[in-house]
């Protein structure tokens, strides 16, 4: 009778038991899986064998299981700094690990691996000045550990924004905090390596960045203070950039200061020059003699004055254009007649709300829902022709010019719908036509500003349109279908919707306002005089709300210098605050500096 191969088992082990060839509590093991009754597979006890690489590894370097324990420990890998694309210096190659196994001796002598962050960490610490915060990277290429470790310093060919990264974050470690900056001689050429120095350094006051090669202001933007970044810097040098020098070299210095100021409002020194700065100082006792008060203008010159149209005839110009845009709100197709055959058409966006329109809340408001249905996205994709935002090249800039009639109708049938209520509202349009070229040549140019309703969404933008006309020709296609004059030339600019304000007849005031006594009347305990405010409609809201953090007397302060001076909160509280609180001292103060304050400062 054949034994089973359970049994069979069984006694074997007991036999090598008896002769003491095994332990007795050892099982035995079939020596292939594919014996009858043997065990499938690998064990799932696993030890910790050696490898041939712990090997060769462990007279020269840790073991995996040295590694662990050192990470266990206090003080171990857990306390080292780590930063994304920090690399090993000094690692071995696979070749040359695998020749150790194999016993052939590497061409490299064995040395404990250096992390590059380690590298980085010391030359940042030799380069450091704590007496006067002062951190000092320039010539980074030149120095000697450096170049001994095949570092690539930001300018350095195929650097990237990790290896400034890494400098900027060891930077933010250091005690006391950076103040200064040097940055000067690394060729960097792109402020893309820049775009991590305001995360890491962002209370930083001195900035030097001279003799590099900067080349656009979009590289500037990278650390500009508009968008929240650097907004505490101080000084910043940009000599030997050739963005800089480019500017000075073209006469436009002058418009090259005031784009830095702009861009970091905290600005003093700019290329070791400083900048002049408008801030409302306490008045003082003075030693020199008063001198006479001149008149400050508070309008311009002339004044804004009605439409006008001169050099032609009042009926050609309202006859074209009441037929012209009933037909472009509905039938499009039917102006091809309008339109020489040669003619030219483009439109562009200008997708910027008007600092008016921001004030007033029209975009915002809950009387205009509307507005907020507005979507830019189908005007940008069907060729809007903004030269300043452009890209693409070449190609794009001339195929958004239609050149012919038919291509010229082809691209207005892409716009959204419009309705343009020229005969109902005439007061929302202005209209100015005159005529230019001589004799034979002679044209009709109209320059056209209003408003229209987009549809669906019932949403109003305004508009600007400037229309070259010329007499229709006896016999031509214009002429035939009732044009007496046709389009040689139609650009069409669609922006962000303001009132019709702007071209309302009458004085015309400067940034300053309305001239304001110098000791005005004592205002009642709590009252606003509302007859004579600067405050634009709509705007009163959104400044309460600004100020509602003050106290109900120091509120009351605030919205009588905003409505006498037209500042806006910020300004005015900075002109109380610097004058005592008290009202009369800062409409003075008020009245010595306007001439010189900038749009910024009021409402």
């Amino acid at each position: 009778m054949f034994s089973s191969p359970t049994s069979s088992r069984t006694l074997a082990t007991t036999t090598l038991k008896g002769a003491g060839l095994i332990d007795s509590d050892t099982r035995m093991r079939d020596a292939t899986a594919d014996k009858p009754g043997g065990r499938k597979g690998a064990s799932k006890i696993r030890t910790h064998r050696t490898r041939p690489i712990d090997a060769y590894k462990e007279p020269h370097g840790p073991s995996r299981a040295s590694m662990l324990a050192a990470r266990t420990q206090p003080g171990g890998a857990s306390d080292i700094l780590t930063i994304r694309g920090a690399s090993t210096v000094g690692r071995l190659r696979r070749n040359a690990v695998t020749a150790a196994v194999a016993g052939v001796a590497p061409s490299k002598a064995h040395a404990v691996p250096v992390k590059a962050v380690e590298v980085w960490k010391d030359f940042v610490n030799r380069r450091w000045n704590p007496e006067s915060r002062f951190l000092n990277l320039e010539r980074m290429m030149d120095d000697p550990e450096i170049q001994k470790h095949h570092l690539l310093p930001p300018g350095a060919p195929a650097s990237s924004v990790r290896e400034a990264s890494v400098l900027f974050k060891l930077a933010s470690h250091l005690r006391p905090a950076v103040q200064t900056l040097s940055l000067a001689n690394n060729n960097i050429s792109s402020g893309q390596l820049l775009s991590t120095l305001a995360h890491y350094l962002p209370k930083l006051a001195n900035l030097s960045l001279q003799n590099n090669n900067l080349k656009v202001w979009r590289d500037i933007d990278f650390i500009s203070g508009r968008k929240g970044k650097l907004e505490h810097l101080r000084e910043l040098i940009l000599l030997g950039n050739p963005l800089r020098e480019l500017e000075i070299q073209n006469g436009r210095g002058d418009k090259y200061k005031s784009d830095m100021a702009r861009r970091f409002t905290s600005l003093i020194m700019l290329d070791q020059e400083a900048i002049a700065t408008i801030a409302f100082d306490a008045p003082g006792p003075s030693s020199t003699p008063v001198t006479e008060k001149r008149a400050t203008a508070t309008t311009f010159p002339y004044e804004m004055r009605p439409p006008f149209i001169t050099g032609v005839e009042d009926s050609v110009v309202s006859n074209f254009l009441v037929r012209f845009f009933p037909l472009f709100d509905d039938q499009r197709a039917a102006l091809l007649d309008a339109y020489h055959p040669s003619a030219t058409f483009s439109f562009s966006c200008n997708t910027a709300i008007p600092s008016r329109a921001r004030i007033q809340g029209l975009h915002v408001s809950k009387d205009m829902p509307n507005q907020r249905k507005l979507d830019w996205g189908l005007w940008l994709n069907s060729g809007s022709r903004n030269l300043n935002r452009m890209g693409g090249g070449v190609d794009k800039v001339v195929n958004s010019l239609h050149l012919g009639s038919e291509e010229a109708i082809r691209a207005m049938s892409t716009l959204p719908k419009t309705k343009h209520d020229v005969s109902g509202s005439p007061e929302k349009f202005c209209i100015d036509a005159w005529p230019v070229g001589q004799g034979e040549n002679l044209k009709l140019f109209i320059s056209l500003h209003g408003q229209f309703i987009e549809e669906p969404s019932q949403g109003i933008r305004s508009f600007d349109r400037a229309f070259v006309l010329a007499p229709a020709p006896p016999g031509s296609r214009a002429k035939l279908n009732g044009w007496d004059v046709m389009v040689l030339s139609d650009q069409w600019s669609v922006r962000a919707y303001s009132t019709h304000d702007a071209w309302h007849p009458g004085p015309m005031r400067v940034q300053a306002g309305d001239a304001m006594p110098t000791q005005p009347t004592q205002q009642p305990t709590g009252s606003i005089p509302f007859s004579s405010s600067l405050i634009p409609a709509g705007a009163r809201a959104q400044l309460e709300h600004t100020i509602s953090t003050f106290s109900e007397p120091q509120r009351n302060l605030i919205m009588q210098i905003c409505e006498q001076t037209g500042l806006n909160a910020k300004y005015a509280v900075d002109c109380l605050q610097n004058n005592a609180w008290v009202f009369d001292r800062a409409i003075a103060n008020f009245e010595e500096v306007k001439g010189a304050l900038s749009r910024d400062a009021f409402l």
